[in-house]
């Protein structure tokens, strides 16, 4: 059965009229609205054409029709119109930018309520991760007559301190050269780098010392292993009750659930990082909860092996064309952002 202009023309219409109402589309309310110039009898034969193909569904025996997965896919890939970002849009976009944000999960933090705020729908942001993070460095100061603080800052300026417990701690002079000595051999070096050679190295600088190293080395492991730990940033997960097809608790409160687990909302952004732009559309959605949503993310960059992930999670029955419009430019506001932050650490 082919898939002619007239049958694209009433699957745009039931596909536009149900993201608006939320409510089945009948043949006649297409034939009052659209104007397609033909009958209601003509439109409700095409509409079973469409069924029979896989692209609407009817809900109900006397009800109207409403767009299948399949027909959101097809919708979304090939019949889609693009959204022009009006003014409030561009408005609430570049008042993150004008916050003078300087640190990363602030800017988050505010992308994500711009972004549930400008959508009505749940946003969900990862901050930056790097997977070969790299030491920036290194410092080693007296703390007390026997413990010493380790600083250790990695190159996307995540900073964590950590007591050394000693015996009994050397001079302050010497702790200073200590630390100038650790941070010469690491600075730079991932945590894959630090290999046997690099280990002697810390042993000779360290000299009579070097009974310390066993500790540094797993502080500086537990720094960059925090450092890539995915951080995750929601808003708007009270949204979802505003829409009819979550008036239901049981599936509110499963959906819910799923929202609040950090590694659930991992899985589901990382599926689409490595790609510009990805839509998952209902039965897509590994999770099964989210099995009546829609999943838009879009990754964003930081350099060229730093990335984050956006998502927004709503009905199957979203705004795609504004959702997509809405993240690329968040993307662009973020990437931009992100390299001021990364020129001004460079600079400092």
């Amino acid at each position: 059965m082919a898939l002619n202009e007239r049958k694209i023309k009433i699957l745009q219409a039931i596909i536009n009229d149900y993201i608006e109402t939320a409510e089945p589309v009948g043949s006649r309310t297409i034939a009052k609205k659209y104007n397609l110039g033909i009958s209601s009898a003509t439109i409700r034969n095409e509409m079973s054409d469409l069924e029979e193909m896989g692209l609407i569904l009817q809900p109900h025996a006397s009800a109207g029709r409403i767009p299948s997965d399949m027909g959101y896919r097809l919708y979304v890939d090939h019949l889609m119109q693009k959204h022009e970002l009006g003014e409030k849009e561009k408005t609430v976009m570049q008042s993150v930018i004008a916050n003078n944000i300087s640190q990363i999960d602030y800017l988050m933090e505010e992308t994500a309520k711009a972004i549930s705020h400008l959508t009505n729908y749940t946003a969900i942001i990862t901050e930056p991760v790097n997977r070969s993070t790299r030491i920036k460095q290194i410092r080693l100061m007296p703390l007390d007559s026997a413990s010493l603080l380790l600083v250790i800052a990695t190159e996307n300026n995540f900073i964590k301190n950590h007591v050394v417990k000693v015996g009994i701690a050397p001079s302050d002079e010497e702790v200073l050269h200590l630390g100038s000595c650790i941070n010469a051999v690491l600075q730079g070096h991932t945590l894959q780098e630090i290999d046997g050679v690099l280990i002697g190295r810390l042993k000779n600088a360290l000299g009579e010392y070097q009974e310390f190293l066993p500790n540094i080395l797993k502080d500086i492991e537990s720094t960059i292993r925090a450092a890539e730990k995915v951080q995750v940033h929601m808003s708007g997960t009270k949204n979802i009750l505003a829409f009819p097809e979550f008036s239901d608790i049981d599936k509110a409160r499963s959906l819910f659930q799923a929202l609040e687990e950090k590694d659930v909302l991992v899985t589901l952004l990382e599926e689409g990082q490595g790609n510009d732009l990805q839509v998952l559309i209902g039965s897509e959605n590994t999770v099964q909860s989210m099995k009546d949503c829609s999943v838009i993310t879009a990754t964003y960059k930081m350099g060229e092996e730093t990335r984050g992930t956006i998502g927004i999670v709503g009905p199957t029955r979203m705004d795609y064309s504004q959702v997509i419009s809405v993240l690329n430019g968040m993307v662009e506001n973020i990437e931009k952002t992100l390299k001021k932050l990364s020129d001004g650490s460079k600079n400092t």
